[in-house]
């Protein structure tokens, strides 16, 4: 199989006015394109305006155009935060939206929240993607009482422990995304 880079999706779940996840989304997609080779494609749930009512006859024009960009992804980090002990609705609507996109693909999450640093969000998360043939990362970035993590100018106040944790997070990954994309070139995924 010819060489070319991963395809990484980097899906921001809120969609709330007034969110913190732009610059969460922002440093994690800088430290995926500075980690090696790979591409990197931001998907914000808030401008992809997908419907809430799953309906298929006919599919949304929301719907048809994000399926593309999520298809051709190798693998995809999940930008979330945490609201009530679980993650946002826009998040599981674009999942539900969804399902050969997701399949035999690797998932990794970057959360943030209060004490818990969304990972309540994150562990409800897996059992969603397991369902969906997807393989989770086991190693996640999370951010614990997250508006003060970050300075004025975006940057993590402790860089060097969350860039550590974001790059073994993303060789983990892009182990599993190689490795499931030639799985997938031989042979078929059967779901």
């Amino acid at each position: 199989m010819p060489y070319s880079p991963l395809r990484l999706a980097v899906i921001m779940a809120s969609t709330r006015e007034g969110r913190f996840i732009p610059t969460i989304t922002e440093w994690i997609a800088k430290r995926a394109r500075n980690h090696g080779d790979l591409e990197v494609d931001v998907i914000d749930l808030a401008e992809a305006r997908l419907p809430d009512v799953l309906t298929f006859d006919p599919t949304p024009d929301a719907v048809t155009a994000l399926a593309p960009r999520l298809d051709a992804a190798d693998a995809f980090v999940v930008v979330t935060p945490e609201y009530n002990h679980s993650f946002p609705a826009p998040l599981k609507t674009a999942i539900d939206w969804y399902h050969a996109e997701w399949r035999a693909k690797p998932v990794a999450f970057v959360s943030y929240g209060g004490i818990s640093g969304g990972l309540r969000a994150v562990e409800q998360l897996r059992q969603i993607f397991a369902e969906l043939h997807a393989t989770t990362i086991r190693d996640t970035v999370s951010f614990h009482n997250v508006w003060g993590e970050f300075d004025a100018q975006g940057r993590p106040v402790d860089a060097e422990g969350v860039n550590a944790a974001a790059k073994t997070m993303l060789g983990q990954l892009s182990w599993w995304a190689d490795a499931l994309r030639e799985a997938r070139v031989k042979q078929p995924y059967a779901a």
